[in-house]
C-alpha cells in the first residue's frame, strides 16, 4: 500500500481518465473541474493512450474503465508504474466478477468504483486513494444492483419526448443552453423549461447528474450536428 501523501494547500491532484466512452470521460471531467484540489490533466480511450499519457503527464490518480484495465492488466500496470511510479490506479465498472476482481486486486490497484455511483463518491474516493486508503465497495463483485451507495432510480424514461432526448444529447456534448437553443431553434427559457421537466422525469437535480444518468441507462439519443 502506498504511504500516505499529504498535499499542501496549493497542490492539486492530477487525474488521468481512461475510458472508452467519451460521454463518461466528459462527465467525470466536469465533475472534477468544480473541485479546487482536483484537475484532469489527460484523457485516454484505450490502453495505448493510457500508457503514453501516464508517461507524459505523470498523474497522481488514473481512473480506468474495467474493459481497458483487464486488457493485459498486469503488463499495463507495470508500464504505468515504471513511467509514473506514484500513480494510483482506480478501476470503474458496471459489473465485476469475482475472478476479475481478484485479477485487479492482485495487480495492485488502489480501488474500484461502480460506474453508477453518485458523483460525490468519485470525488471522495480520489481523495482517499491519494492518502493511501484502499477503496473496495462491499459486494462490488455482484454488480451494481447490490453495491451500496449506488443511485437506484425507478423513474420511467420512456416518457421522455424526442425534443427532451435531443436536449440530453446536446448536453452530453458539453453544450450550453444558448447553443442548444440555437441548434433546436428555440429560446433559452424553453431549454430551461425542458430541463426542469427532464430532471423531474428521471430523478436528477442538475446537468452533470443527467449526463451521468444517460451514460448509466445507456439512453438511445439522437445524434447532434457538432458544427453549430
Amino acid at each position: 500500500m502506498h504511504a500516505k501523501r499529504q498535499l499542501n494547500n496549493k497542490a492539486r491532484i492530477k487525474i488521468l481518465i481512461a475510458d472508452g466512452e467519451g460521454v463518461f470521460r466528459l462527465g467525470l471531467k466536469k465533475l472534477f473541474s468544480v473541485e479546487d484540489d482536483l484537475r484532469v490533466v489527460a484523457q485516454a480511450e484505450n490502453s495505448y493512450q493510457l500508457v503514453a499519457m501516464a508517461k507524459s503527464f505523470r498523474p497522481d490518480v488514473a481512473i480506468v474503465q474495467k474493459e481497458i484495465a483487464l486488457d493485459g492488466f498486469v503488463g499495463l500496470l507495470r508500464q504505468i508504474r515504471r513511467d509514473s511510479p506514484d500513480c494510483r490506479v482506480v478501476v470503474t465498472g458496471s459489473k465485476l466478477s469475482i475472478a476479475e476482481k481478484n485479477i485487479l486486486a492482485d495487480g495492485g490497484i488502489s480501488g474500484m468504483i461502480p460506474r453508477a455511483a453518485p458523483p460525490e463518491v468519485f470525488v471522495e474516493n480520489v481523495r482517499k486513494v491519494i492518502n493511501g486508503e484502499a477503496i473496495h465497495p462491499p459486494h462490488y463483485e455482484y454488480g451494481e444492483e447490490s453495491a451500496p451507495g449506488i443511485v437506484r432510480r425507478n423513474h420511467p424514461v420512456d416518457t421522455l419526448t424526442p425534443r427532451e432526448k435531443a436536449i440530453i444529447s446536446c448536453l452530453t456534448q458539453g453544450w450550453r443552453n444558448r447553443d442548444i437553443a440555437h441548434h433546436l431553434t428555440i429560446t433559452e427559457q424553453t431549454v430551461k423549461n425542458h430541463l426542469r421537466s427532464i430532471y423531474d422525469k428521471v430523478g436528477v437535480s442538475d446537468r452533470l447528474e443527467l449526463v451521468l444518468y444517460a451514460i448509466h441507462k445507456r439512453l438511445e439519443l439522437p445524434p447532434v450536428n457538432l458544427n453549430i
